[in-house]
């Protein structure tokens, strides 16, 4: 098995539903209050938590729940799909804290929120 492959297998996950009623592959289903439940989340020992899609980040955002956000940008325009962050209410002042370029012409780059 691949490095990567390796340690998403082993990561703990947590999935947000109201609709669900289990999840399996390591993973924790998490109900109720969001922002209550993430900022639990936070307070435990670990490397921090990741999340990805659309919805939920969003959700996170909103809630200024999100320390730091990396962003990979692809060397293609696609004209359609979702769009990252559509309808957050307040503006998120971000500062650059890393960038790498890949062979692809991919970059990715780590913000930090201001505070």
């Amino acid at each position: 098995m691949i490095p990567f492959a390796r340690t998403i297998d082993s990561a703990k996950k947590y999935v947000v539903s109201s609709t669900l009623s289990w999840v399996d592959w390591n993973a924790e289903l998490v109900r109720g209050d969001l922002g209550e439940a993430v900022q639990q989340l936070k307070r435990e020992p670990g490397k921090g938590l990741l999340t990805g899609g659309v919805t939920l980040p969003l959700a996170l955002a909103e809630l200024g729940l999100i320390d730091e956000y990396e962003l990979v940008v692809h060397p293609r325009i696609v004209g359609h799909g979702p769009t990252l962050f559509a309808g957050l209410s307040k503006w998120v002042d971000l500062k650059l804290v890393s960038r790498v370029e890949f062979g692809s012409g991919a970059v990715a780059m780590r913000y930090e929120v201001r505070r």
